[in-house]
């Protein structure tokens, strides 16, 4: 275990009500950027964002998936393990939760948990941290919780990010929930929305 960890959250039963409620308004509202208004520490390279988000919705039963930059880091396994009793797995279809600080790490969507036709539940909700929210962007959102059309982007992300965003619903119920962390703010992209240029 590492010399010292980082804090976790400084009022844990009222700041992981908060962070949930912020997730779920973001779940609710694709695209919507939402700042979280809890102070966290976050270990190694992982965004503030995320690190709230793992310490709201991860626990003992629910297996977490590192790209490299958060796996090869000590400070990462042992505060998620000590924070949360999260089991850290190798295989990203095993994780119901999967971490991202270096979206040019970011495994194809398809290589995680995609749930199935009785249990669409049982899929990765994808956190990845990006150095831009951009509620004015370039791609055209759709779908469950938009008000006709809105716009929105995030970056930098893989060039065939939009293809697998649209391969991804195409699989709806079924297929992963992204959640986009900057900073201490978040927005997201359930599966049922569609993504377009």
């Amino acid at each position: 275990m590492s010399a010292a960890l980082n804090a976790g959250f400084q009022r844990p039963v009222f700041d992981a009500q908060s962070v949930f409620r912020c997730v779920m308004m973001a779940m609710a509202r694709p695209g919507t950027v939402r700042e979280l208004q809890v102070a966290v520490d976050p270990p190694g390279d992982m965004a503030s964002a995320a690190a709230a988000l793992a310490l709201a919705m991860c626990d003992f039963e629910s297996p977490v998936w590192l790209d490299d930059a958060l796996s090869a880091d000590p400070a990462v396994h042992d505060w998620l393990r000590f924070h949360t009793g999260a089991p850290i797995v190798s295989d990203p279809r095993k994780a119901s939760f999967a971490f991202v600080a270096n979206a040019a790490q970011l495994l194809p969507l398809d290589c995680f948990a995609l749930g199935s036709a009785n249990y669409p539940d049982r899929s990765t909700t994808v956190v990845i941290g990006v150095d831009w929210l951009d509620r004015e962007g370039d791609w055209r959102l759709a779908g469950p919780g938009v008000d006709g059309e809105d716009r929105f982007a995030a970056g930098p992300l893989p060039p065939d990010f939009l293809a697998q965003l649209s391969d991804n619903h195409g699989l709806f119920p079924r297929g992963v929930d992204i959640v986009f962390a900057q900073g201490d703010r978040i927005a997201a992209l359930p599966r049922s929305t569609i993504v377009g240029k």
